[in-house]
């Protein structure tokens, strides 16, 4: 676990692939935990320690994971996330290359609880939640393509389903249509970058992720 951010009432902490946020029927140590125990053994807190999830990432995704050290500080971000004043940019390692450089990808996503998928659609249609996003090639390598991803909406694996609806599936997502899984389990996903006003002291944070130490990211040639 590495913390890149800490004031009074917010922790950011870069997540590894594999894992959970929080905790779900696994029954795996979530990273929430790990973070209480980070804080209480740092500032020797006496019994429980708070910590608010504001947000997720999916198990195989590495990068940046917002908490809430307070109260105040977890209700004002939920509020906050809800209404999209929480930037945060992605990167994705896809197969094949977009056929335009840059563009706005919006399809009906048709989220299905049994299988742990989305499916995207063209049209609107019963259930579905509208979804949107915003992609542009950063750079190629000799079998892959670099995007930048930003998230209009935060719909059930969007960016995952998204992507793959273009024809570029992310590397190592099996479920979305790439042909071979990762070796370590992860998808070629990143949460790269976060920016938003702080919610207690209206300072502006803007934390960067450091890329995975894996020789795919940095044939890119990007820090």
């Amino acid at each position: 676990m590495q913390v890149v951010y800490e004031d009074n009432h917010i922790i950011i902490v870069n997540k590894q692939s594999g894992e959970i946020v929080q905790g779900d029927k696994t029954g795996d140590r979530p990273l929430s935990d790990w973070v209480k125990d980070y804080l209480k053994e740092k500032y020797q807190k006496p019994g429980a320690v708070f910590l608010g999830v504001v947000h997720r990432l999916d198990r195989p995704v590495s990068g940046l994971v917002v908490f809430a050290r307070t109260s105040k500080a977890l209700t004002r971000l939920n509020k906050m996330f809800a209404e999209g004043e929480v930037h945060k940019t992605y990167w994705a390692i896809v197969k094949n290359t977009p056929r335009e450089p840059e563009g706005t990808l919006e399809h009906w996503l048709v989220r299905n609880e049994k299988q742990n998928k989305s499916y995207a659609y063209d049209r609107e249609r019963p259930n579905a939640k509208k979804a949107i996003l915003r992609y542009r090639v950063i750079a190629n390598s000799d079998n892959y393509t670099l995007l930048e991803v930003n998230l209009m909406t935060g719909r059930h694996h969007q960016i995952r389903c998204q992507l793959a609806a273009m024809g570029c599936p992310i590397k190592g997502d099996l479920k979305y249509g790439a042909p071979r899984s990762n070796p370590d389990g992860s998808i070629s996903l990143l949460s790269r970058r976060v920016e938003f006003t702080h919610p207690v002291s209206k300072q502006q944070v803007i934390v960067e992720a450091s890329l995975p130490n894996d020789p795919l990211w940095q044939a890119f040639g990007l820090r």
